[in-house]
């Protein structure tokens, strides 16, 4: 019984490591998402200066 509860404990586990490697990598992919998307937005958002009259 002791070997069957180690074993179902063992696969749990390494299932549990395996989903948090997969958030781990799902959270890299989305911190370079919105890093990306808010330089777009920032590039996107600059105002030509030199074009704008003050009176």
């Amino acid at each position: 019984m002791t070997e069957n509860t180690q074993h179902h404990a063992g696969r749990r586990n390494s299932r549990l490591e395996m989903a948090l490697e997969e958030m781990r990598k799902f959270e890299r992919k989305e911190s370079e998402f919105r890093k990306r998307d808010r330089a777009e937005r920032a590039a996107d958002l600059r105002l030509p200066l030199d074009e704008i009259k003050v009176h």
